[in-house]
């Protein structure tokens, strides 16, 4: 399609040819009919009452028909519609109009349908002709068609929508990096409004330790590179700091010269999180695999005591690996086979303890259980039940190897009370072996109780490692137990 801005000179050479002519049509000269011909717009001529005269190939092929010399008028069209649709009369087209009010009539857009049903957009540019004497003799009309544009145009309004509605941050900058554009997922993302970012340097986005980023991004741009998936901390209106995934491209003029970058910038903040905890939950299961031969040998040592047939030592051993199985479930997410969510079982917290120390439990004379779990008690949901059982578990399993339940006698007093906001359990065990201090170290155990108590429940863990047992003061946020 010829661009627009030299319409009008093409224009003016089919009306200078015309205007040299010196007969009563223009489209009855062979030289100015071969000028036309070739011409790559659709151009066509009629005489003084609006009968076509000539037409080029180009116009016969834009209207998909041939008109009749002489006879069609105003257009070579099978039909003709307004932009809007509505169906526009041959007499009533910008040739008609420019013919009989005598003077050009330029731009007006207009559509043509083809026999075949198709519809194609133009431009008309009809420029009435006149002699010597000033006396009207025709016209020449030349047309372009907007089917390109119009398909570019709606392209563009579609990208534009996608920008528009994406939940990721999409932004413009210049070669120096100023901000030129910035859509509403920008504006979720890093808090500033278009208003407040655009013409602004994007660096007012990267924290100070990163700064030597935004250089190195500019000169890769510059070099025509592209740059995907690059993981890195971005600075909000907040001053919060976010950590965001961006893919740079470059923004290249007509002529193919980078001239700016587009950056699609996605917070990957909870994918992160969620890579930390599947970390942590990864060494956890390493962790209970090497622990799984020794508490399984617990539980059978502990049930060999009080077994006095083999059938009796089955049973015992089968009730409490069952009681163990029971307990990990509690940690593990359920997902709902309707909706596909993730769904995680409410329980109490003397309920989870006493599932927790079941598989290490027993009677002692007077059948007094081994574990008494005393106070108030509390709903418990969501990732609270899963910290807890993972805390509580490890307590148990530490204790069935080295102190009150791994000798016959031994015993746990758990005790839970509540302290304003502050919700407290403590583990006491008596009548293990001697105790030795065993250093906080960096332990699995340790970094487990960093991780769930401070970040997650928002407390603190204390050991005591008294001469008659271990004690566990363990103090959490109230209403993060019960969140869910």
């Amino acid at each position: 399609m010829t661009p627009l801005p030299i319409l009008e000179n093409v224009d003016e050479a089919v009306r200078s040819s015309a205007d040299s002519l010196h007969g009563p049509s223009p489209g009855e000269d062979p030289g100015v009919q071969r000028i036309l011909e070739a011409l790559p717009e659709p151009v066509y001529t009629t005489d003084a009452s609006g009968r076509i005269t000539f037409y080029n190939s180009a116009a016969a092929a834009m209207w998909g028909v041939r008109p009749e010399l002489g006879k069609s008028e105003f257009c070579g069209s099978w039909k003709l519609y307004w932009p809007d649709g509505r169906p526009l009369p041959h007499d009533e087209c910008p040739m008609a109009i420019a013919l009989k009010e005598k003077r050009a009539n330029r731009g007006l857009e207009a559509v043509a349908e083809r026999p075949d049903g198709t519809r194609i957009p133009f431009l008309a540019f009809p420029t009435p002709l006149f002699d010597e004497g000033g006396n009207l003799i025709g016209a020449v009309n030349m047309l372009v068609d907007l089917t390109d544009l119009a398909i570019a145009d709606e392209a563009a309004q579609r990208f534009a929508a996608i920008v528009e509605s994406s939940d990721d941050a999409i932004l413009a900058k210049d070669l120096n990096g100023t901000i030129i554009s910035w859509n509403p997922g920008a504006e979720r993302l890093f808090g500033y409004t278009a208003t407040e970012a655009v013409g602004k340097p994007v660096a007012m986005l990267i924290p100070l330790d990163r700064h030597n980023e935004e250089p190195e991004i500019l000169s890769r741009i510059r070099r025509g590179e592209r740059i995907d998936h690059y993981e890195t901390i971005r600075r909000r209106k907040d001053g919060s700091l976010i950590e965001i995934s961006l893919c740079v491209s470059p923004i290249r003029n007509r002529d193919g010269r980078v001239i700016g970058a587009s950056k699609i910038a996605r917070d990957i903040t909870e994918r992160k999180r969620a890579e930390e905890q599947q970390h942590l939950l990864i060494r956890e299961m390493d962790h209970r695999i090497k622990n799984l031969f020794t508490v399984a040998s617990s539980v059978v040592s502990l049930s060999a005591r009080s077994a006095d047939t083999p059938a009796e030592l089955a049973s015992a051993v089968r009730d409490r690996l069952n009681a163990l199985a029971r307990a990990h479930a509690l940690t593990i997410p359920r997902t709902s086979d309707v909706s596909g969510k993730t769904e995680r079982a409410t329980t109490t917290l003397h309920s989870l303890i006493g599932t927790i120390v079941a598989p290490y439990d027993g009677d002692l004379a007077g059948h007094r259980p081994r574990a008494s779990v005393v106070g108030a008690d509390i709903q418990i949901g969501g990732s609270a039940m899963t910290s807890f059982a993972l805390l509580l578990h490890e307590f148990a399993t530490n204790a069935a190897k080295y102190g009150a339940l791994s000798v016959p006698d031994g015993t746990i007093d758990i005790s839970c009370h509540e302290d304003g906001e502050r919700f407290i359990l403590t583990w006491t065990e008596h009548g293990g072996p001697p105790v030795e201090r065993r250093g906080d170290g960096e332990g699995f155990g340790t970094l487990l109780g960093k991780a769930t108590v401070r970040n997650q429940l928002g407390g603190e863990i204390v050991r005591d490692w008294n001469p008659e047992g271990l004690s566990i003061r363990l103090s959490v946020a109230r209403e993060r137990l019960c969140a869910q």
